[in-house]
């Protein structure tokens, strides 16, 4: 139980202090339409700096994870790998759902997310989910890319604390 909460705290402050640097780091322009378009500009920066992070974590977690397991036969077996194991070890419980439309495309649904379960529950906080997913994007890619999967991952949340 201490390892998660650690982990949620190390994760929050992680994402908390890259948007506070880009803040600072921004500047005084004098114009609100540039400070507007830069503070745009970091947060992307920010994101892809989480998701790299993220990549190289994915990629540490699943070669330890991987190493006294069996071949995987295909690209299923990978993601319920992911789904069950993988997630299980990082966020104490499995995937919800696993969808796919067996022609490389999968949709892995969490319906209580641990990374955004801290956050409210309503809309107003929905704009700031994305921050908090870059780092999942990142681990879910670098685990599969240790594993021969070229991937794109992308999040998106309807209603918090769900994702898909």
């Amino acid at each position: 139980m201490a390892d998660e909460a650690l982990f949620l705290l190390l994760h929050s402050e992680m994402v908390a202090g890259l948007y506070r640097a880009a803040e600072q780091g921004e500047g005084g322009t004098g114009a609100d339409a540039v400070a507007a378009r830069c503070v745009l500009q970091e947060n992307g920066r920010c994101t892809t700096k989480l998701e790299s992070m993220g990549f190289r974590v994915g990629q540490g977690l699943i070669e330890r994870f991987t190493k006294d397991t069996a071949r995987f036969k295909d690209e299923l077996d990978i993601m319920k790998f992911i789904c069950k194991d993988f997630w299980t070890t990082v966020f104490k419980k499995q995937i919800d759902n696993l969808r796919t439309n067996h022609q490389g495309f999968y949709v892995l649904q969490d319906n209580k997310f641990r990374l955004l379960t801290q956050m409210s529950a309503g809309k107003q906080y929905l704009e700031h989910a994305p921050k908090y997913l870059a780092f999942t994007c990142g681990l879910i890619r670098g685990g599969l890319s240790n594993l021969g999967i070229k991937s794109i991952v992308t999040a998106e949340v309807s209603s918090m604390p769900a994702c898909k």
